[in-house]
């Protein structure tokens, strides 16, 4: 009987190891995103890094500022704000921005909106699961996790979540969160100025801080206003 060539045997064993890790990387982004399509995520890797060594530059958190707020006790006007700032193809999307993608990669403006290219569903992938820095290795885990949410969570969810677990300064995460520690109210309270401003800092919740507000935080939360209102107003959510 003929031995097979190695080179056929080799083919075998790597067509096996790829499936072996294929399905061991779809089991494990299930069992990681699948139960919190219904119940509020316990924590997040940016809380945990936040915690035990710190990010952006700042000490360990000796306190983590969080309170999770469902859908319905959010004001309407701060999922606008936030669309508004950070992704306005949200609602039509599958979780990529090709056309802002496109947009960095030639160095050109994208439109004029003040805004990077990731969508709020990779931040939402970046933030619940993976760590800060640039890597191909990170940004591949977060493409994956960004397909993964975008199948088995609705829109509503996805944004749901990104509100209550992006961060809005060292030590406080979420909008219900930030809104009592900078408003002195609950997010249900807060008004479509206030929204903005909130909104202001998601670009770079490190150094902006909603204690201090820059001139320059409240000229982009003016800009955010203009685009809440150029979407259509809160009517803009029926979609979702």
């Amino acid at each position: 009987m003929r031995k097979k060539p190695a080179r056929s045997r080799s083919a075998v064993l790597f067509r096996s190891l790829f499936a072996s890790v294929l399905l061991f990387l779809v089991a494990a982004s299930l069992l990681f995103s699948l139960p919190f399509r219904w119940i509020p995520p316990p924590t997040s890797a940016f809380i945990l890094q936040a915690r035990t060594v710190g990010l952006g530059g700042h000490e360990p958190c000796k306190q983590i500022f969080r309170e999770w707020v469902d859908w319905s006790s959010i004001a309407a006007v701060v999922p606008l704000a936030v669309i508004a700032a950070e992704d306005q193809l949200f609602p039509s999307h599958w979780g990529f921005d090709f056309n802002a993608i496109a947009s960095v990669i030639r160095g050109l403006p994208d439109g004029g909106r003040v805004r990077g290219a990731s969508t709020i569903t990779q931040q939402l992938a970046k933030n619940l699961y993976l760590w800060p820095g640039r890597s191909w290795l990170r940004k591949a885990l977060e493409s994956w996790m960004t397909l993964v949410l975008e199948m088995i969570w609705p829109k509503r969810r996805i944004l749901e979540v990104y509100l209550n677990t992006v961060q809005f300064s060292g030590c406080v995460f979420g909008v219900g969160a930030a809104s009592r520690r900078y408003f002195a109210k609950p997010v249900g309270k807060l008004s479509a100025e206030e929204a903005a401003l909130l909104a202001s800092v998601l670009p770079n919740p490190v150094r902006l801080t909603l204690a201090k507000p820059t001139a320059h935080m409240r000229n982009r939360a003016q800009w955010i206003a203009q685009q809440m209102q150029a979407l259509g107003g809160v009517a803009y959510l029926r979609s979702l």
